[in-house]
């Protein structure tokens, strides 16, 4: 598909894509830029043949297709350095989390925005999986040359992903809900938890229960990219909160009163949209997960 792909960080999303590019041979040949030593080390013994940039100032000219799976916050840096040598037949494209807040890099044409909806709670090289991207969703931005979005839509398809196109506002308001918020609520209850603990000088934590050990799950994903994630669709987030407390008040209010059918209502309806995302196999119904406990 490409003689050169370049790969900017090399985290659990770089390494998964880097993997699943050597698996499909996506490029003849793959560039890694990559900053932490540990992390070079880890990609250096998937395979022999990778090659990396030690400068993203340097000529990357001859290109085909660059990856950004660095941190938002880093999006600028990047940006003002590779920009100076770029071919207009460069595609580049991102897999940030948030969208409206990147429309701005998308006045060089060069790039196409995109977001897989994959990952883990686990982050590094370490943890990366040709199969990360294998059925599931990728949301690419439709704005920017024809041309570009076609090419990068081909590659998000070989690496198994099903492409589905939406503007950058539909998109963040969406996430904000189904990603978003449930990593926000995972944080907070961990720190509930904690701070239950400490005000009542009893290691509650050990006594772990289904629930909080699976948001914990949830809470242990990378804070740096969460952050960036909360900051980049604050005005979401906020209206999103606000939806969660209130909604969150009147269940307390359900509960203070004991009433039956208001409480069970909201229960029932909350199944409903689980059996929901089964039928649409965007989850297992075998209990647990379907994990091994």
């Amino acid at each position: 598909m490409f003689n050169k792909l370049l790969i900017i960080g090399c985290g659990l999303i770089g390494s998964s894509i880097l993997r699943s590019s050597i698996n499909k041979k996506i490029s003849k040949s793959i560039y890694i830029y990559e900053k932490s030593r540990r992390n070079i080390k880890v990609i250096k013994k998937i395979n022999k043949n990778i090659k990396f940039i030690n400068k993203l100032g340097d000529d990357l000219s001859e290109m085909d297709f660059i990856i950004i799976c660095s941190p938002m916050s880093q999006y600028e840096i990047i940006f003002n350095k590779i920009n100076k040598t770029l071919s207009s037949h460069t595609v580049i494209t991102e897999v940030g989390s948030t969208k409206r807040n990147l429309l701005k890099f998308t006045k060089k044409k060069n790039l196409v925005l995109s977001h897989p909806i994959a990952g883990s709670e686990v982050s590094g090289p370490i943890f990366g999986n040709k199969e990360l991207f294998k059925n599931k969703w990728c949301i690419i931005i439709k704005k920017g040359e024809k041309n570009k979005i076609k090419i990068v839509k081909k590659f998000w398809k070989k690496l198994g992903s099903k492409v589905i196109f939406m503007n950058a506002d539909e998109h963040d308001k969406i996430f904000s809900i189904t990603s978003h918020l449930p990593h926000l609520i995972a944080y907070n209850l961990i720190k509930t938890a904690q701070d239950y603990q400490k005000k009542g000088k009893k290691n509650i934590i050990k006594y772990s229960a289904g629930g909080l050990r699976d948001f914990s799950r949830t809470a242990a994903s990378n804070e740096t990219m969460w952050r960036d994630i909360f900051f980049g669709n604050k005005d979401n987030m906020i209206k999103t909160i606000n939806l969660f407390v209130k909604n969150l008040n009147t269940i307390k209010k359900n509960i203070k009163n004991e009433n039956n059918f208001q409480l069970k209502k909201v229960l029932i309806n909350a199944k409903k949209v689980r059996r929901q995302i089964i039928s649409l196999k965007q989850d297992v119904s075998k209990p647990d997960f379907g994990r091994n406990i």
